[in-house]
């Protein structure tokens, strides 16, 4: 029978209290998981050996050379660990002992393993592996708990790392809020910039690294909200820095440095997989999460009759149906929605109390009558609770997509914006609940929607966006306030279009997490958009083999990043527009949504996130990214057919460029690149050009969704609008709306950020 030395390691699940505390031995991040690998595969290849009476001089060889392997890499090993030691004091005696365990127990198995030279291996003159089973065993065990120790202990020095590097942005933040000079302000956040960055990439690293799915949810929710704010403290303390004695300006200002210091304690949290205080985490629940768990308790009873209650199940349902309230109780709910899950909950009530009368008469009498009934009862609860799932599904998406579609054209923003620079405090006020009204809405919709996400994660993303209208919504109203009073000073006005353009970069991170909750309710979750996926065994790898994968430095990814944000707007725009058809199944919104994602994973790729890990990676999706902008091109042809002969040379002329485009992009992502300098420029080269390409595709999706309308008429490719929506606004003579800037939210680097503070606006 085969033993693995890992089924009592000493390799314990006790979980960290943070640094201070033992961390135990269990395993959170994949670099440690995947370090073990080799080394459990060698011993458990040992530990496994089959025991013949007569063993050839090829296997006795065989077993020498993978116990000395192992001797040698715990070695190598151990000697890292020990320099480790050495530079950090404070885990000096854990890990000192852990690399003397290791180094004890990679000689024990050299030594019971020196096997190949002896006639007679079994003589107890000499103890090996064959006269010693039980003595492997536990030196294997040895070995696993003290090589897991030493990475544990490794690992908490890279906690340590981001909890100093938080501590120095903490401590930079004290003086950016205290200070009360601009010449003084522009010095420390250059400096809180540095720092900022170099934080952004310990704990993107870290994100990466997690095992736990939720975990990295919550992370990656935390990193976004102080990526997004670093760029509103920077404006906000601003705009207070010049209005010293405006109170809407100053709570403007302590808003954003409050935001930013819970998302700087929800990272360490995380890494330290502590709570403040000891309290523990409240689990987010949903509809869907407790309908999983009731169908579960009720199949089960097809194996055990006996296993709960009955009263626990219908408590289970209560729940279940407390929930729904949410939903029935909005104001957002449809009429027709609202009593199909009103009737469903009264059904789902009548089948448990059917089902409970057949169980406890199955309890009492087995019959195959009774097991007949009670399979019955079990389908019929599963299909009411499977409707009930639909029918809360279908009501908070079909609601998300209306009330995305309904805001694209953000008209309370720029009636802001308007009202503000001409200082009509009056309108403001107007256009401020009109803001106050539209954020309750969204609010509401991120709730509806957490209860049928599907996934722990997309729950945690849908938490993150409803506390994001909740804080944002608030904040622009602030912004506005302030632009109204001081209707001539062009850093307020800069500060208001930043939260602004947080704003609307939410809602389209929302028609994203739609379009994965949809995703998942309808099994589709992997099938889609697989060319995210680093290439697979068996394609490519003929390409692949010979060429040398580069990571790019800190600085190279800061100039890059730049690109990327430019990048990450743009497939927002290109999703708001895919969002407009109404057959998602046209060929062009294929290849549109499918460039798209393409290009986000790309973007990650510049904040050292994502799938793509290496340079190699993303010319590879560079490539693929041109082909289905070809393949676009292609139904772009096809589509030309379609249309008036006097719309077709300009459909052509645009899928002509695309062409031009796509192969230059193809070009640059497979020409040779040798050295780090030439690598980053390829890079750079190709990240432009894929920009590019999305600049023409967000050109070209409403003109061909406007063309086919052109020629189908009475049909139309865009939704008819929903009948709840309110009256469109009207700005009446401030119509003239400006155009939107072309360095949107997060553009701007840091650096012309500082550069350009010097210069005070005149009043």
């Amino acid at each position: 029978m085969a033993t693995s030395p890992c089924s009592s390691s000493g390799v314990s699940s006790s979980s960290s209290s943070g640094l201070g505390a033992d961390a135990g031995l269990e395993i959170r991040t994949r670099s440690v998981e995947q370090t073990l690998v080799p080394l459990v595969s060698q011993i458990t290849t040992l530990i496994n050996h089959k025991d013949k009476p007569k063993r050839s001089d090829k296997t006795l060889q065989a077993i020498q050379r993978v116990g000395q392997a192992v001797n040698l890499a715990v070695g190598r090993f151990v000697t890292v660990g020990e320099a480790i030691a050495n530079e950090n004091h404070e885990l000096k005696e854990e890990m000192s002992v852990a690399c003397i365990e290791a180094r004890r127990a990679g000689e024990t198995i050299a030594q019971l393993t020196d096997v190949a030279s002896l006639d007679h291996p079994e003589s107890d003159s000499h103890i090996t592996i064959f006269t010693d089973k039980t003595g492997v065993v536990k030196a294997a065990r040895l070995l696993l708990s003290s090589v897991t120790k030493v990475l544990v202990l490794a690992d908490r020095i890279v906690i340590k790392q981001i909890i100093t590097s938080r501590n120095k942005v903490l401590a930079t933040m004290e003086q950016l809020e205290k200070v009360s000079s601009f010449q003084e302000f522009v010095q420390i956040f250059s400096q809180f910039g540095n720092e900022m960055v170099e934080f952004a990439h310990l704990t993107g690293d870290r994100q990466n690294d997690l095992k736990d799915e939720k975990k990295k949810a919550r992370m990656a929710a935390s990193r976004a909200v102080l990526e997004k704010c670093t760029m509103m403290l920077l404006t906000a303390s601003k705009t207070c820095l010049r209005h010293p004695d405006c109170e809407s300006a100053r709570i403007n200002k302590d808003g954003v440095f409050h935001r930013m210091r819970l998302a700087l304690e929800q990272v360490i949290e995380i890494v330290t997989d502590s709570r403040p205080n000891g309290e523990s985490e409240m689990a987010p629940i949903s509809i869907y999460s407790g309908i999983k768990e009731f169908k579960n308790k009720v199949e089960g009873l097809r194996e055990n009759l006996y296993f709960l209650s009955k009263e626990n199940l219908s408590t289970m349902l209560e729940v279940i149906l407390e929930h729904t309230e949410d939903f029935t109780d909005s104001a957002y709910t449809s009429h027709e929605h609202r009593e199909h899950i009103l009737e469903l909950s009264k059904q789902a009530k009548m089948e448990l109390e059917q089902l409970v009368s057949v169980w406890m008469q199955a309890q009492n009498q087995k019959t195959k009558d009774l097991m007949e009934d009670l399979e019955v009862a079990i389908l019929k609860t599963c299909q009411c609770m499977n409707e009930l799932k639909r029918q809360v599904h279908s009501a908070a998406t079909s609601l998300a997509a209306d009330l995305l579609k309904y805001h694209t054209d953000h008209m309370v923003l720029k009636a802001l914006k308007i009202t503000g620079v001409e200082g009509n405090l009056e309108a403001v006020a107007e256009y401020t609940c009109k803001l106050s009204e539209q954020k309750e809405q969204l609010v509401e919709m991120c709730r509806l929607l957490r209860h049928v996400s599907g996934t722990e994660p997309l729950e945690i993303t849908c938490i993150h966006a409803e506390d994001t209208f909740q804080v944002t919504g608030p904040q622009i109203i602030s912004a506005a306030e302030t632009l109204a009073l001081h209707p001539s000073s062009k850093i307020a006005k800069e500060n208001l279009e930043v939260f602004c353009e947080a704003w609307e970069s939410q809602l389209s991170d929302m028609s994203l997490l739609l379009r994965e909750i949809n995703d998942v309710f309808e099994g589709r979750r992997g099938e889609k958009r697989v060319y995210l996926s680093l290439p697979r065994p068996g394609k490519h790898n003929a390409n692949l083999k010979a060429l040398k994968p580069v990571k790019l430095d800190s600085e190279e990814q800061a100039k890059i990043a730049k690109l990327g944000l430019e990048l990450h707007l743009l497939t927002s725009d290109v999703d708001s527009e895919t969002e407009k058809w109404e057959d998602q199944e046209n060929e062009i919104v294929q290849h549109g949504q499918g460039m798209s994602s393409m290009a986000y994973s790309m973007y990650l790729f510049t904040r050292g996130e994502g799938l793509l890990k290496t340079t190699q990676d993303l010319f590879h999706q560079a490539e693929i990214f041109a082909t289905e902008g070809t393949k676009l091109a292609s139904a772009l042809h096809a589509l030309s057919d379609q249309v008036r002969d006097d719309d077709k040379p300009l459909l052509l002329l645009e899928a002509e460029k695309l062409i031009t485009m796509c192969k230059q992009l193809q070009a640059t992502a497979k020409a040779s690149a040798q050295g780090k300098s030439a690598t980053f420029t390829k890079v750079d080269a190709c990240i432009l050009k894929t920009r590019n390409v999305m600049t023409l595709l967000c050109q070209l999706l409403p003109l061909c969704c406007k063309l086919l309308r052109k020629n189908k008429a009475g049909n139309g490719c865009l939704k008819p609008a929903p009948p709840w929506k309110e009256d469109r606004i009207r700005t009446g003579t401030n119509a003239r709306t400006p155009e939107r800037r072309v360095e949107t939210f997060g553009i701007k680097s840091l650096e012309n950020h500082v550069t350009n503070m010097t210069f005070l606006e005149s009043k």
